[in-house]
């Protein structure tokens, strides 16, 4: 196993798309009585080694972080890695990383609450419980778990979704760990003006953009517009992914130009 970590990312993602592709196989296949069983277990099964690849993911992520910071040289990558690794960084990370993707869940209705549904009643489920939906949908929208937390709260896990949640909150969370570090090196040179700072913020809550432009919308549009951001919504996400992806390089090229590399020991 290579010690850079990238064995496992890559296997992690492969995994991630084999399952994806026989599950969609499997579980739209015609389901009867006595099969259904079988395809539970199979959902569970599918959750579990979807687990494990994000784990793999997980670590193969910090082991080539502690690559990069090993080596020492001045690329972006390289750059990213040695101004994050420290304790400041980390808790950046982590608290960033977790209310985001809080907020996240609540936009994008993996968390559930609805005060005027009892879910017992209603559902005729049992309080606290949890069930997995298995078929049928397109592929990455099953299989679904279905948790019913109290009568009004509950989680609609989608296995695309929660991939989409871990990714965005992972990215936004490193975003914001490098761009507190970078303000701190750049403060006294290239200033980023609010155009920038305004980009950033549509960069690090996607799901704020929708809000944002809502507040320019006359009332009498109101009920139009919300049905059109919602659909939205996934295509800002979407196009979120490579702008957190290509901010952190170019911050650590600003950082790297200023001369920082330099000065890392």
């Amino acid at each position: 196993m290579a010690k850079d970590g990238r064995t496992l990312i890559t296997l992690g993602f492969v995994a991630i798309a084999i399952l994806f592709l026989i599950y969609a196989r499997l579980g739209n296949s015609e389901i009867t009585p006595a099969a259904l069983s079988s395809i539970e277990r199979l959902g569970v099964a599918f959750y579990g080694m979807m687990i494990l690849a994000l784990g793999a993911i997980a670590y193969g992520f910090y082991q080539y972080h502690k690559y990069k910071v090993g080596k020492n040289q001045d690329d972006p990558f390289s750059i990213i890695a040695q101004v994050t690794w420290n304790s400041k960084s980390r808790r950046i990370f982590a608290a960033t990383s977790i209310g985001y993707g809080v907020f996240f869940a609540l936009t994008s209705g993996i968390l559930v609450y609805q005060p005027d549904v009892t879910f017992s009643y209603h559902y005729n489920v049992q309080i606290p419980s949890a069930q997995i939906a298995p078929c049928c949908g397109e592929i990455g929208y099953v299989p679904k778990v279905l948790i019913y937390l109290t009568d009004h709260v509950g989680m609609q896990i989608i296995p695309i979704n929660l991939i989409l949640q871990i990714a965005v909150s992972y990215l936004v969370g490193l975003n914001a760990a490098i761009a507190v570090n970078a303000f701190s090196i750049l403060r006294k040179g290239a200033g980023m003006g609010s155009v920038a700072a305004a980009t950033g913020l549509f960069v690090a809550c996607p799901t704020c953009a929708g809000t944002f432009i809502s507040l320019f919308v006359s009332a009498s549009s109101a009920l139009a517009f919300t049905i059109a951001i919602t659909q939205l919504q996934t295509i800002f996400i979407a196009i979120s992914i490579p702008l957190l992806v290509v901010t952190p390089i170019i911050m650590a090229k600003k950082i790297r130009s200023s001369g920082w590399s330099c000065k890392i020991n």
